[in-house]
């Protein structure tokens, strides 16, 4: 069971602490306009409850000395996405993206904390060390290499132990669409090995031989978000984790699921302006386009709840297709939600939000922008053929005359 005034405070506490910097810049939220500097001090403020937000499923099976179990914790995570996301977008690109880095660090081991070993512990310990702020570069695009670097290999396993898979090393190449770049202390990207797997490596960007070039960032939405093309010439890395770890760990759909409370939460945000509109001035139209909008947010905020308690009740489900299929349901539905809030919202409110609020005014044209991290027809595709094979699986469940026939997968 959730409980509750845990999730509430740690919400709150959020909440409090970033409502305090934006009141001492002399601003309230419905109107804020927002700055590189003051982009930069809500994202330390959040940073520093980096521990306190809970990875995704970390809710499941866990129990305490008093035997109580802990807290279903997917949700909480998602709520501090959407209500950062309701701020900026920019500044939830960052922040999901730093979280989402040491959720994966977690997940393929690195942070482990029920390793025993004093070589394993000082893993544990290296991690804690490397405070700051993270990012996630997983896109796929020019060649990285990265060359284990046996003297420093030898020095390094001397002094910790070889933990977790952890190798090191040197990495060469370009890695592309690396936001935060100027901003980011660690970097964790993704490559390609000799033999085609995906591996993960941990860089320090406060070193030399990193050249970051913005010249192909020409986005009016998400502009100020710091992506750059990185050229990195013998520059130290670790890799960790085993050989297509990133993309085969359980949590990749849990990550997923995250930035989709981001959309959600900017959408949501979106929404309220015109419940705001028709509560100080009324008419039908605004009436008929609220409608329309409140129908779509509750089902798609229920859903969230439902994907939500799946995860933390099931994070490894028996049936390897469904938290994929669900997850990509739930992205797909927040995106058509975006993408009609954006547009009955503008058809009720005319252009002065678009032209006179600054907050609305961002929201409106970074949204477009970061829902395109879903991918569209292909995801629509993949729906398709994850339906196919959900519904087959459950009739070969079936025992009798059911199994001479097609199950129905949407029947209640």
């Amino acid at each position: 069971m959730v409980n509750k005034e845990v999730k509430n405070l740690l919400l709150l506490n959020i909440k409090a602490a970033v409502e305090d910097i934006v009141a001492a810049d002399k601003q309230t939220f419905d109107t804020l306009h927002i700055t590189d500097k003051l982009r930069r001090e809500i994202l330390n403020v959040l940073v520093s409850y980096s521990d306190n937000i809970p990875h995704p499923a970390s809710g499941h099976g866990r129990s305490h000395g008093n035997g109580n179990n802990a807290p279903a914790n997917t949700l909480l995570r998602w709520q501090v996405l959407a209500y950062v996301a309701s701020i900026d977008l920019t500044i939830v690109k960052w922040f999901e993206s730093h979280l989402d880095a040491l959720s994966i660090l977690h997940e393929v081991g690195y942070d482990t904390g029920s390793q025993k070993t004093d070589a394993q512990k000082s893993v544990q310990d290296s991690l804690s060390q490397l405070s700051g702020l993270w990012a996630v570069w997983a896109a796929e695009g020019p060649p990285l290499n990265f060359e284990q670097d046996t003297a420093n290999q030898q020095d390094k396993t001397s002094q910790q132990g070889k933990v977790n898979g952890t190798v090191y090393g040197i990495a060469n190449g370009i890695k592309a669409w690396c936001s935060g770049a100027h901003i980011v202390d660690y970097g964790l990207m993704t490559y390609r090995d000799k033999n085609g797997d995906s591996q993960l490596l941990i860089v320090d960007m406060q070193q030399e031989g990193i050249a970051i070039d913005n010249s192909s960032w020409q986005a009016v939405g998400m502009q100020a978000t710091d992506t750059a093309t990185i050229e990195f010439t013998d520059v130290a890395a670790e890799q960790v984790g085993a050989a297509n770890a990133y993309l085969e760990r359980v949590g990749f759909w849990h990550g997923a699921a995250g930035v989709a409370a981001c959309w959600y939460g900017a959408t949501a945000y979106l929404a309220n302006y015109l419940l705001t509109s028709y509560q100080h001035k009324p008419n039908d139209y605004k009436a008929m386009y609220l409608g329309e909008i409140s129908t779509a947010m509750a089902l798609t905020q229920q859903y969230f709840y439902y994907v939500a308690n799946l995860i933390d009740s099931e994070p490894k489900h028996q049936h390897q297709y469904s938290h994929e299929l669900t997850i990509r349901t739930l992205r797909a539905n927040v995106e058509q939600l975006a993408r009609q809030v954006l547009e009955r919202a503008g058809q009720a409110l005319g252009a002065a939000p678009f032209c006179t609020n600054a907050h609305f005014a961002r929201l409106a044209a970074d949204l477009p922008v970061f829902i395109r991290q879903s991918h569209g027809a292909f995801d629509l595709q993949k729906i398709g053929e994850l339906t196919s094979a959900s519904a087959t699986n459950l009739t070969s469940k079936a025992t009798g005359n059911e199994s001479k026939r097609q199950e129905n997968l949407w029947q209640l």
